[in-house]
């Protein structure tokens, strides 16, 4: 079983950048696609970027398109979410998440972090 754990949330203004780690455990992550989710208070949690077994395909929520970038080193279990230009419409906690197929569909993810706080203020 895969466990997940996110850091790198924080506190920060708009427009700054922040990048999140997503380091697993119990199980390498080489062949899973990997992906963010994001829940804001008040609202469902909501895709915000995935990344292929083979970090070949990258995919991104419209709102974030651009402005963040998901990475993947398999030799470190890690994932990583470089995000650039934050806004207070980003603030959130932040998941990652592993999936058996390439998919943006929260369901479909068979493992999850814990999550990590970023607030965003203006």
């Amino acid at each position: 079983q895969v466990q997940l754990v996110e850091s790198g949330g924080g506190l920060v203004q708009a427009g700054d950048s922040l990048r999140l780690s997503c380091a697993a455990s119990g199980g390498t992550i080489g062949s899973y696609h990997m992906g963010w989710f994001r829940q804001a208070p008040g609202k469902e949690r909501e895709f915000v970027a995935s990344i292929k077994w083979n970090a070949v395909y990258r995919y991104y929520a419209e709102s974030v398109k651009g402005r963040f970038a998901i990475s993947r080193d398999d030799a470190k279990n890690t994932v990583y979410l470089q995000m650039n230009s934050l806004k207070p419409d980003d603030t959130a906690v932040y998941y990652c998440a592993a999936a058996r197929k390439v998919t943006t569909e929260n369901d479909d993810y068979d493992y999850w972090g814990q999550g990590t706080q970023v607030t965003v203020s203006s």
